[in-house]
This record gives C-alpha cells, structure tokens and sequence, in this order.
C-alpha cells in the first residue's frame, strides 16, 4: 500500500523526467512517487508545473498546511474514476432534505458513538473519576436522543457542539492539568490541548480528501457541513468519524506516556502552536497509527486504519445508489 510522504522544511519540489526530488540547501532527496499516496507540505514548498503535471498524472495529492500547521488547501489532481450516475446521486441525497437530514445524522451518531468508546476506554482504569465520566456519557447519549427529532441540519449542528462541549468537559477530568482544553480555540489555539486538536484534525481532513480521490465520491457535495462552507466539504462529513478514533487515541498516547515536553511546543498561552519538534513526534505516531490493522469483523480479514477510511467511503456510495443503508462506523476494539 502507498504511504503518505511528510515534508516539514522549506525548499523546492524538481522534476528530471519521470523522478521527483525535494532540494534545499540541506541536499537533495528523491520522492518514492511510486510508494506515495500522498505529500503532506509543511513547509514552504516552490515547485514547476512539470512537477504537478506529473503528480497530478500519477494521481498524488498534495496537502499545504501554513507555517502556523493550518491546512491552507490541496492540489487536488485531475479526477480519474468519474461516475455520472453516482454524482447526480450524491446530488439528489443533498437536495431532498429528509435523505440530507438522515445522512447528516450518521455521521454526527458515528462521531457520538467513538466518543463514548474513548470516554470508558480512558477512564476504564481511573476509578477516582468513573461516576464523573459516566455522568458524561449520561448527558452526552440524552443529546444525541435529541438527533431524532431535529429537522434541520443548523439544529442537528447545534446538539452535535453540544456533545463535543460535553466531551472534552469530560477529557478534562481525565488528562493532567497542563494539557485542559477549557475552552475549545481554533485561531489560533490558545492552549497545548487545543494545539493538539486542531494539528491533528487537520491532518484526518487531508487524509480523508486523499481517500476520497481514490473513489468516485464527488469531494465537493457533503450532508453535514454545508458544501460552501469549504470546496472540500464531503471531507469533513467523514472526517467528524475519525476525530475520535485517530486524533484523540493518539493524543491520549502522547500525554499519557510523557511523549511531549515545552520544546514540542512555540509560543505563548493563548497564542500556541506545535513547534518542528512537536511535529514530527506528532506525524510520526499519525503515520504509525494509519499503518495500524484491526480484524475486521465484517471482512474477516485485517485491514489498516487509514483502509477503515476508504472502506467508510465505499458504504456511502452504497447508500447513495441505493445498494445498502449506511451504517457509520463505531469502533469494536
């Protein structure tokens, strides 16, 4: 299978032919392009449009995140497995408001459920804060009670803020003092929490897109989010899935092994950010965690975390053509 490629300093992308290398003055380094999935730039990148032709044909995306590890945008390449049918499919579920709603809501009960399965798992062996965390899971299960009878996307938004507030009101019982969300910030992230949240959502964001590419789902019509809130907006549906399953496991993994200190972190209380440090600790545990298989119970065979994404993308095609209702996943292990 394919990996994803990281590149966390500045330079330039050359092609000589059919090889790819990255150059700065640091040296040079050929890309793999045929064991690439994906580029994910944290640096400033230059490249020639020779460089992106020959990606874009070998069906690469890359990824750009700021120099602050926001994502700034894709290329995305010239789509290769189009299907008309599915499209207008995907179309007609976005535009009949009760086949909106009801997709909306599975990704928002596929969120709600690895939620609750991170909640016990954390607190399965703290039993100083077990009735605390079950009062969580209590309030968080009367709130999705309440999906069922939403009947706009705008209020099923509003109860899905409502568990998320929930859950990290919960996380902060269970993680140490220094790493509370408190309050969750974006923009910048004003806390070591909120820095780790927001790296790491946008990291499933991208990986997501990658996987979407890889199907014939249109990335740009989405049931959740609003299809103009961002050009690739199906990627957020899903990714609302995968938070919880990737990000918060790893971050759990990080904190609760002392795997980071003040250097993986730059700046100041209210104005935070991962430092170059702190971001490689943090792709390098992504990149393993992708790489990581489960038995599947449906397929009886192994599959990895990052092919659970694709696997996600496969049953909503389905359900939009009319083959099998879509089931989200909720994690078994």
């Amino acid at each position: 299978m394919r990996e994803n490629f990281y590149i966390l300093q500045d330079g330039i992308l050359k092609r000589k032919e059919n090889t790819v290398y990255f150059e700065n003055k640091e040296g040079r380094k050929i890309l793999p392009i045929n064991k690439i999935s994906s580029i994910f730039a944290y640096g400033n990148l230059s490249f020639s449009s020779g460089v992106v032709s020959y990606l874009s044909k070998e069906g690469i995306p890359i990824h750009f995140f700021n120099y602050y590890g926001f994502y700034e945008g894709s290329m995305y390449p010239r789509e290769t497995l189009i299907s008309g049918d599915l499209v207008i499919r995907q179309a007609e579920y976005y535009l009949d408001p009760e086949k909106r709603l009801c997709l909306a809501g599975k990704f928002i009960e596929g969120a709600c459920g690895n939620i609750l399965k991170n909640l016990k798992y954390y607190a399965r062996n703290r039993e100083d804060i077990q009735e605390i965390i079950e009062n969580y899971v209590t309030s968080i299960k009367t709130e999705l009670s309440r999906l069922i009878d939403a009947e706009t996307v705008p209020s099923m938004m509003r109860t899905e803020g409502k568990i998320r507030e929930l859950y990290y009101n919960a996380l902060d019982e269970i993680f140490p003092e220094e790493y509370r969300i408190i309050k969750r910030t974006r923009r910048p992230p004003n806390n070591k929490m909120n820095t780790l949240i927001s790296f790491g959502n946008s990291l499933v964001y991208s990986t997501t897109l990658s996987e979407i590419y890889n199907t014939q789902l249109n990335p740009t019509i989405s049931y959740l989010h609003e299809p103009f809130e961002r050009r690739f907006s199906l990627s957020l549906d899903v990714s609302e899935i995968f938070k919880p399953i990737l990000i918060d496991r790893i971050i759990f993994k990080l904190v609760n092994k002392n795997m980071l200190d003040d250097g993986c972190f730059r700046g100041e209380i209210g104005n935070m950010l991962l430092s170059d440090k702190g971001k490689k600790i943090f792709l390098k545990e992504y990149d393993e965690k992708l790489k990581t298989t489960i038995k599947h119970k449906g397929l009886n065979k192994s599959v990895s975390y990052k092919r659970l994404i694709r696997l996600e993308l496969y049953k909503l095609s389905k359900h939009v053509l009319g083959a099998e209702n879509y089931k989200p996943l909720v994690m078994w292990w």
